[in-house]
């Protein structure tokens, strides 16, 4: 049997070990000085999700649109802007949105599922990834993604399966958005929500409400809807992790309380010395979870942003495009002139046979395996069953995310001036290094 029979059935069988409440995560992590090592704002995110989902790394240009231009998101239709910021995305290849990314002007935006006493409606509607994908677009800092995703929310709601099943898989979200300056906290539940403004010091979000009593804006409704409901009494302060949390928490819920612990204890840790490598490093503990590979679920993607505070350096963005970041390279993306699609993190489009545009939905599978993707997973196999070819071949993704590592210090130190266009191509360049060890 060839190594890739027996990693299809091995994602198969692991595929029938999910249920519902089955731990499904993700853990967003945001440095603002001083708790950062330079006078930058640094970035993270793993995406976990089920197991054999491809995630794909998008650039979309900045464009303009005609008035009264209509948008098709994951679902439904939107309202388009007259104009839209370029983007860099890791996206689930079935969908529009994203589950991370970053825009030209420094914008970083994570999100995460959340349940709440707010019922989750199956109802098609904007899916959080959508909304983050829409805030990068039309958001030029954290605080105007915040208004773009806190404005839909309140026109069109959320709601729809976040899964490539059958099944529905819903939920609402919560999101971590930074730029050159603070970061955002952003907590829904059904079209309600409240934020809480980071200036300083680290902060991380998992699958649960964070926001206590700290609460920067909120819904003009959020209290008043509180109290209608017998949830808060009107007295005293308001707290809205403890107003809005299910008394009852489900098992993936539970889950997610030990990894935000474990990862606010990793962010203290390293408080004053947080650099991008040391977000990777927390990226990659598979003791604490927050590099999953249980059962259903993976972490199928991850990203490392570093936004400088001086706004002549470069934002520089570190994606995966591959699961597991413990055996898997940071690659640099840079917004510039030579900034392009590469075409070996695209997946395969299917466009009106796709099993997510035919009614019903989700009734039959496609391979939307990109040629990275592809070529990581023999990797994967390798690594597990062939000690000494597998070494040989973590260093090599070492050595590649190193030298990565190096060419952006550089950068940013004033050492390295390559022009426009090389700085444009970086990503596209570390992807067919990588891809060529893999061959």
């Amino acid at each position: 049997m060839s190594l890739g029979s027996k990693l299809g059935i091995l994602e198969g069988e692991r595929m029938a070990s999910w249920s519902p409440d089955t731990p499904c995560s993700c853990d967003c992590f945001v440095s603002v000085p001083p708790a950062s090592a330079i006078p930058a704002v640094i970035f993270a995110k793993n995406s976990d999700r089920p197991r054999d989902e491809v995630q794909e790394v998008v650039f979309v240009p900045a464009g303009s649109h005609a008035p009264g231009s209509r948008l098709q998101c994951t679902y439904i239709e939107v309202e388009q802007v007259s104009k839209t910021h370029a983007v860099i995305l890791s996206r689930p290849s079935w969908l529009w949105g994203a589950e991370m990314g970053a825009n030209e002007h420094g914008v970083c935006i994570g999100n995460e599922a959340v349940w709440t006493k707010e019922p989750v409606g199956e109802g098609e509607a904007l899916l959080g990834m959508d909304l983050l994908r829409l805030a990068l677009e039309r958001g030029s800092s954290a605080q105007e993604a915040l208004h773009v995703i806190t404005g839909l929310l309140e026109r069109y709601g959320q709601g729809g399966s976040c899964r490539e099943d059958p099944t529905p898989f819903c939920y609402h979200n919560t999101f971590l958005l930074a730029d050159r300056t603070e970061a955002w906290v952003l907590e829904t539940a059904g079209r309600l929500w409240a934020a809480q403004r980071i200036r300083e010091g680290a902060r991380n979000i998992s699958n649960q409400l964070s926001i206590g009593t700290d609460i920067s804006a909120e819904h003009p409704e959020l209290r008043p809807h509180a109290r209608a409901q017998g949830w808060w009494g009107g007295q005293g302060a308001f707290d809205f992790a403890q107003v809005f949390s299910l008394t009852q928490q489900p098992v993936r819920m539970e889950a997610a309380k030990a990894r935000f612990q474990a990862g606010r204890l990793l962010l203290q840790q390293r408080q004053g010395a947080i650099t991008a490598e040391a977000m990777m490093a927390i990226l990659r503990d598979t003791e604490s979870g927050i590099c999953m590979d249980s059962g259903g679920f993976c972490t199928t993607a991850s990203m490392v942003s570093v936004l400088p505070r001086d706004p002549t350096q470069p934002c520089v963005h570190f994606l995966t495009a591959t699961p597991d970041p413990a055996r898997s390279v940071f690659k640099p993306f840079i917004f510039g002139v030579g900034a392009a699609q590469a075409p070996q993190v695209l997946s395969p489009t299917f466009g009106a046979q796709d099993p997510v545009q035919t009614l019903p939905r989700f009734q039959t599978r496609v391979d939307r395996r990109h040629t990275l993707y592809r070529r990581h997973q023999v990797v994967l196999g390798l690594m597990e069953s062939e000690q000494d070819r597998g070494q040989q071949l973590r260093q090599q993704q070492q050595d590649l995310e190193q030298e990565g590592l190096e060419a952006v210090r550089g950068l940013l130190a004033g050492e390295w001036t390559p022009p426009p266009q090389e700085l444009g191509g970086l990503f596209q360049a570390f992807v067919e290094k990588e891809s060529q060890a893999y061959a």
